[in-house]
């Protein structure tokens, strides 16, 4: 476990852990508003998990951690849940300290992924979600709430993602990641093929129709083959940072209490692409 340290500070928790930004997006907040404090990267095996939140409760310095692969479901066990995300999204990807010491889970996945999708109108439109992790709970749970018509849900385990489909009352059918694509207005990668370190994703989006948004919250690489599949096929495409970023922002207020700073977006991204 990381050392006692002396001013505030937040982190992000997972296994793997070397592949986050978030300690570059928080970093750049950081020293933009001039705020005394760090935000660090900790690799925290399934095992470990309950002992790193029975040290942080009692570090007073510690403002919270974002929680990455494969922590987001697990971490319910060990913190409050006021607004009951067990029971709506059914994960968390973030925890801060209340006003009483209490460590609070919440989720500001589903807010963050919705961001670069809240100009369109989602009512009663396809769309295609592959995973049926916690990320994959946070994307189910706000296209749900943007109205959307059905979902082809591709997973390992089609009972798990059926059990999923009904848990947020989503019209939609199961497939195996090798099955046929239906068509539909948006594709959205959840799970962490793709990612550096983990499975390749191949998949023929060639039943996609033009206009259709192909989303990939993969962002190590950023630039990864789905998304280059996509744009040969002249589809649009979002990448893994505007989820990443977006989140961030929300978590970046509960922890140290002030907005991440304005106008220096393009900055933040360029940084990140470095």
């Amino acid at each position: 476990m990381t050392a006692t340290i002396s001013s505030p500070y937040a982190e992000v928790i997972g296994d793997p852990i070397a592949q986050s930004k978030s300690p570059l997006i928080h970093g750049f907040w950081l020293e933009k508003l001039g705020i005394e404090a760090r935000y660090l990267a900790h690799h925290v095996l399934a095992e470990e998990l309950g002992d790193y939140f029975d040290l942080r409760r009692g570090d007073a310095n510690w403002r919270g951690c974002n929680i990455t692969i494969p922590h987001k479901i697990a971490a319910l066990e060990y913190v409050t849940d006021p607004g009951d995300i067990r029971s709506s999204i059914g994960a968390i990807n973030t925890v801060f300290r209340g006003e009483n010491g209490a460590l609070i889970g919440t989720n500001t996945d589903a807010g963050g992924f919705f961001l670069p999708l809240a100009e369109m109108d989602w009512t009663g439109q396809s769309a295609i979600v592959l995973g049926a992790g916690g990320a994959a709970r946070a994307v189910l749970f706000a296209l749900a709430r943007a109205g959307i018509g059905d979902v082809t849900l591709l997973a390992r385990s089609g009972l798990k993602a059926a059990g999923l489909l009904a848990h947020f009352g989503l019209k939609g059918k199961v497939l195996p990641f090798d099955g046929k694509l239906p068509p539909a207005s948006l594709l959205v990668n959840a799970s962490p093929l793709g990612m550096k370190g983990k499975e390749a994703l191949d998949i023929d989006l060639s039943p996609l129709p033009q206009g259709a948004l192909v989303y990939d919250l993969v962002y190590v690489p950023l630039e990864t083959p789905l998304l280059a599949s996509a744009k040969a096929y002249g589809l649009e495409a979002v990448d893994g940072l505007d989820m990443l970023i977006g989140q961030a922002a929300l978590a970046f207020e509960l922890f140290f209490g002030a907005k991440p700073p304005e106008g220096h977006d393009d900055e933040l991204r360029d940084m990140l692409l470095r």
